[in-house]
């Protein structure tokens, strides 16, 4: 070697490989994410057409606390998975509504949807916003 060309080499590194090293690396962790990614699979309800009137449909509130009711009646969280389970155990549609408080944690939605599914219930349906209101408020208080 010549003077000339010791002088034109460059003391740089060479990035390609270590790049080269990041994108195989980036595409195996997105691969390996898709794979633990879970869902929970529901049904959003129908609007109703014409009469309607529900009697056959079980809906199960979630108020904070955790308190539980179906159909309007208090059920305990201890017993929540078996009174569901004797609901369900004689009817041959398994589809419960779900309706959750707004000010109730999303982990207790999913431990509810959690019992409905060990009770037999085959398909969740989110049950529509309604109007209903949230605190009372009683005659004496003031705004």
């Amino acid at each position: 070697m010549n003077a000339s060309s010791r002088a034109m080499t460059s003391a740089e590194p060479n990035v390609t490989p270590m790049i080269d090293v990041l994108l195989v690396l980036l595409i195996v962790f997105m691969t390996a994410l898709m794979g633990i990614h879970k869902t929970i699979d529901v049904q959003l309800p129908q609007a109703c057409t014409g009469a309607c009137t529900g009697a056959d449909q079980i809906v199960l509130e979630i108020l904070p606390g955790p308190v539980y009711r179906i159909n309007q009646r208090v059920v305990p969280s201890a017993r929540l998975l078996a009174e569901l389970t004797d609901i369900y155990r004689a009817r041959p549609e398994k589809i419960i509504e779900i309706a959750g408080h707004p000010g109730v944690r999303y982990d207790q939605i999913v431990a509810a949807m959690d019992a409905a599914k060990s009770a037999g219930v085959r398909a969740i349906a989110i049950a529509p916003k309604t109007s209903h209101p949230i605190e009372v408020i009683s005659a004496g208080a003031h705004l």
